[in-house]
């Protein structure tokens, strides 16, 4: 199984592709194929900034074929400008999916957090670590980058009846 992962944003949306295989153990193992994160200038217009996540999006999925997208769940935020500018971020990376027929599931980050760190309250640089650490990565991925396969991770181990216990929450589907 291949999952594209995303964390939304309108300035650094954190994308991973993650593959799932099962070992001969009966195992399953993951590995990153892909991930980065979609930086959009400051200068670029809102509406700018949402094509080029989708544009990037589609091109991550035609690179790499994912089956399914795991995004991370909306998060509550203090200000309703920044509620709208997220959620017009999620949408075009929705779309991106839903376009190549894609099922989506959505995830809340604290749940994430506790699948691959193994608590809720972690922050970045331990979601960083862990993603280095769990995936064998040469190098610390980017605070987004991390936060993606993170999630795409959760979604493999909630699908994983050995770990998916490590997800209080099933995962909700879009």
């Amino acid at each position: 199984m291949r999952v594209l992962a995303i964390d939304p944003a309108l300035r650094n949306t954190g994308f991973a592709v993650i593959e799932e295989t099962a070992a001969a153990s009966g195992r399953r193992r993951q590995r990153a194929v892909a991930y980065g994160v979609i930086e959009n200038p400051r200068a670029l217009r809102q509406s700018g900034c949402l094509v080029a996540i989708r544009e990037r999006l589609v091109e991550v999925i035609r690179d790499h074929s994912p089956e399914v997208c795991a995004v991370e769940g909306v998060i509550y935020v203090q200000s309703y400008r920044t509620a709208i500018t997220m959620g017009a971020a999620r949408g075009a990376a929705l779309l991106a999916a839903a376009e190549h027929g894609m099922e989506i599931y959505e995830y809340a980050p604290k749940r994430v957090k506790q699948a691959v760190v193994g608590r809720g309250a972690a922050d970045k640089q331990q979601v960083a670590f862990m993603m280095r650490a769990l995936l064998g990565l040469s190098e610390t991925p980017p605070p987004d980058a991390a936060d993606a396969l993170a999630i795409g991770l959760a979604h493999c181990y909630a699908a994983d009846p050995l770990r998916a216990s490590a997800l209080v929450d099933r995962p909700v589907p879009l």
